[in-house]
């Protein structure tokens, strides 16, 4: 049976004490060296090796480096890819993308695009039905039978009579500059009377409206957002051109296009809107284009530069960017 005996402070077992030097010394890198001639069985200072562990602070601080320079390397190829396909073209030509995937955002066209405003043509319906959606919030109410209709064929078959119906329903610019107003826009001017189609707006304006439609942090609710998307993704065959050429599957693309003879000058406005996956990433790109010699012509112009700003997401994708 072992044996318990009290002891005085002063009077603690030996083996702590050693125990405690031993690790003491161990922490301040002292050694006891073997008795000989070299150590005499003195204790004998050595270096400790330590190694400096990054502070979690800088650890991060350099991630966030690193993926700063990536989405400047990204936007920089995306501007680069941009430029080289509307080398040549007729007119104004200007791209917008946002890697939902990463937050990258990028921009680009032709060297007059950067402060030209574009005709929206039909891309706008896309506004409308959001438009009317806050307003219907707004009333504590859902969309009436008619509404629902009108909007599946403005939006499925970009019906102009629906449009014009829908677009007098929110208070015509009125409404519409409200709305963006709430949406976050801030680069789109309504078209006067009943002249939807000559709003005028940038790619970046419409990239602000794609955010709201495809983004968790909008006024629209999610109900509201669901039911846009469920519309861009459903549009008639004739209508599945523009940024779905970007896509890895063309039939999973959501968008609206538009494209707009002007009576003045016989010229085109060719633009496509919209949500694409390439290679992972989920991409909202808005391609708009006017002064092109005819609809095809245009309709080409926009592929290719759809194409060209996301190749450059694929690209870091294989590299394991």
């Amino acid at each position: 049976m072992a044996r318990h005996r009290h002891s005085s402070p002063s009077r603690r077992p030996r083996y702590l004490v050693i125990g405690t030097v031993a690790a003491l010394s161990a922490a301040i890198g002292f050694v006891h060296a073997e008795s000989g001639p070299q150590a005499g069985g003195k204790p004998v200072r050595t270096a400790a090796a330590v190694t400096e562990l990054p502070s979690p602070s800088a650890t991060a601080s350099a991630q966030a480096d690193a993926e700063a320079d990536r989405q400047a390397e990204l936007a920089a190829g995306v501007e680069t890819a941009v430029r080289e396909a509307a080398e040549g073209a007729g007119g104004n030509a200007a791209v917008a993308v946002l890697d939902l995937s990463t937050g990258t955002r990028a921009s680009g066209g032709t060297a007059d695009a950067d402060d030209h405003e574009f005709d929206t043509a039909s891309i706008v319906k896309v506004d409308i039905l959001a438009a009317l959606l806050l307003q219907a919030a707004d009333d504590g109410r859902a969309l009436t039978a008619q509404e629902r209709r009108q909007a599946t064929v403005m939006i499925e078959n970009s019906d102009n009579t629906a449009a014009d119906a829908l677009w007098n329903a929110i208070g015509g610019a009125k409404g519409l500059a409200e709305a963006n107003t709430r949406l976050g826009l801030t680069e789109t001017v309504p078209g006067d009377g009943p002249y939807w189609g000559l709003t005028q707006t940038t790619p970046d304006d419409q990239l602000r409206l794609l955010q709201a439609v495809f983004g968790e942090d909008s006024a629209l609710s999610a109900d509201a957002r669901s039911y846009l998307q469920g519309l861009m993704g459903s549009v008639a065959a004739d209508q599945d051109w523009g940024i779905s050429a970007a896509a890895d599957d063309p039939d999973t693309a959501q968008l609206k296009n538009g494209w707009l003879a002007r009576s003045g000058t016989g010229l085109w406005v060719t633009n496509s809107i919209g949500r694409v996956e390439v290679a992972g990433h989920t991409l909202l790109l808005a391609v708009l284009c006017d002064g092109q010699p005819s609809q095809e012509t245009g309709t080409a112009l926009v592929e290719d530069l759809a194409v060209a700003a996301s190749r450059p997401f694929a690209d870091s994708t294989a590299t394991g960017g």
